[in-house]
């Protein structure tokens, strides 16, 4: 990686950090449709991964890109002890509001790095909801997924979803996405195609006695090829699974030995 491929990373990743403290952050549960919504959607996506029929836990879990903690505080009511790390404060501080005592710590850092955090071995390692297409470069999810292999335990689960825009691209009227309405606030996205990244537009519109005002803001995700992904988790001896959630995004579900 040369010079101005390093400075590219790093203002994308500042990016994405500027654009979920200042813009999505402080909305994002409302877009998930409330904390209730959500964590039934997450407690619905841990029982498919069906851990008791793979003889897995409780015991001790990792999310990455926790967010407000829909998959991490699901795992905690069921005696799991979970590391939760995400980069948005916003959100770290929505999930503290809802620990209340569970064996749940919420941390900000950045997911590569997390080892520096948990060096123990982990029996599930979870990356949800298009976490991975936030990292900077194919680099940093080669290295992310390299250091979940080395911290799984033996017969230990990593499960990551996320959208495939390189065989499924977003064209035409398609890249307009309204992901969420009500009597205040009107979410839409649009999502322009690039070589090796989407850009994602948000465009908040809330009201504010009686009238509108919009919010813009932009930020760029990873064109994550499944079979890319696929290979890097097999050529680290992972075992895996591969599927659609019911939103449509890819879903693997990946094993360690043992």
């Amino acid at each position: 990686m040369d010079e101005r491929e390093g400075r590219d990373d790093d203002m994308n990743s500042k990016a994405v950090d500027e654009h979920y403290a200042k813009h999505l952050g402080p909305v994002y549960t409302w877009m998930m449709g409330g904390i209730d919504a959500a964590l039934a959607r997450a407690a619905a996506e841990i029982d498919a991964l069906d851990l008791a029929g793979r003889g897995i836990g409780p015991g001790t879990a990792v999310d990455l890109g926790a967010g407000f903690g829909a998959h991490a505080l699901t795992l905690a009511r069921s005696g799991w002890s979970v590391l939760a790390i995400d980069s948005c404060v916003h959100l770290l501080d929505e999930l503290e509001a809802q620990r209340q005592g569970l064996p749940l710590r919420a941390v900000k850092a950045d997911l590569v790095q997390f080892r520096q955090l948990h060096r123990a071995p982990a029996q599930l390692i979870l990356c949800m909801g298009d976490t991975l297409t936030h990292l900077c470069d194919r680099g940093a999810v080669e290295m992310l997924l390299g250091e979940v292999a080395a911290t799984l335990a033996p017969g230990g689960l990593f499960a990551a979803t996320f959208r495939d825009y390189v065989s499924s691209p977003l064209r035409d009227d398609a890249r307009f996405v309204p992901v969420r309405s009500d009597a205040d606030r009107i979410l839409t996205c649009m999502v322009e195609d690039g070589p090796a990244r989407v850009t994602v537009h948000d465009l908040l519109h809330t009201r504010a006695d009686g009238d509108w005002r919009l919010e813009v803001g932009s930020y760029p995700k990873l064109k994550l090829d499944p079979d890319w992904v696929a290979a890097k988790l097999d050529a680290l001896g992972l075992e895996l699974e591969r599927g659609r959630t019911a939103s449509g995004m890819v879903r693997m579900v990946a094993r360690a030995p043992g």
